[in-house]
């Protein structure tokens, strides 16, 4: 192998390993992102909710930005087999981190339409769910930079507590509902909210079946 090969190809592992720090660093705004999104429910902080709103266009710009560092890797470089793995998993999971963020969005704007009125019942699940959703976030960036398949299997795991949490979720504001139908426009707003933790969670598995597929070059489904 020639010097000039040999430079080149650190250059390209040394892109490779800044495309890893742009992505835990989009994720890491993610993970705050729905943890502030939550906050602003349960303390009806409206100026927090309008901060997470307006600073929708931060993630968009990082998965462009990412995206477009992965284009340029593979325009450049042409990488091969597990190399080309890791691209196609960044380019993958960044639209799912993307996709988490705006489902963390939708949560400020509820908080926007409730506008501080007092909740109809203390908030339990919905923080729980939260946590559960950001623990899976944390976990599959976690096995992306350690290629754990094990923590990433785990996910699915994780998936179903969230899931289950979403079924008490609806059921118990089903009755709040049928109860006082004063309470079904709020009620109605915090299933939405349910809604899409269920959907982040959802996202965070979809990255836990990326990283097994740049270890192992196969697919699989957790979400089954």
């Amino acid at each position: 192998m020639s010097d000039e090969h040999q430079v080149t190809r650190r250059g390209f592992h040394a892109d490779l390993g800044a495309l890893q720090q742009d992505l835990l660093r989009m994720g890491t705004l993610v993970e705050r992102t729905i943890h502030d999104a939550v906050k602003s429910l349960c303390e009806g902080d409206l100026a927090l909710a309008e901060r997470i709103r307006d600073e929708d266009d931060v993630v968009d710009w990082m998965e462009l930005d990412i995206q477009n560092h992965c284009l340029t890797l593979l325009a450049l470089q042409q990488p091969m087999a597990k190399d080309l793995r890791v691209i196609g998993t960044v380019l993958k999971a960044v639209t799912d981190l993307e996709r988490m963020a705006d489902h963390a969005v939708d949560i400020a704007k509820v908080v926007l339409r409730i506008q501080g009125e007092p909740l109809i019942k203390p908030l339990i699940d919905i923080p729980r769910m939260a946590e559960i959703s950001r623990r899976m976030l944390r976990q599959a960036l976690d096995a992306f930079v350690k290629e754990d398949v094990t923590a990433a299997e785990t996910l699915s795991r994780m998936d179903d507590e969230v899931d289950h949490l979403f079924g008490q979720i609806f059921r118990e504001l089903l009755v709040f509902m049928m109860e006082d139908p004063r309470t079904i426009k709020q009620a109605t707003h915090l299933i939405f909210v349910g809604q899409h933790l269920e959907r982040i969670a959802d996202h965070a598995t979809n990255l836990g079946e990326w990283v097994i597929y740049q270890v192992t070059g196969e697919r699989k489904d957790l979400n089954d």
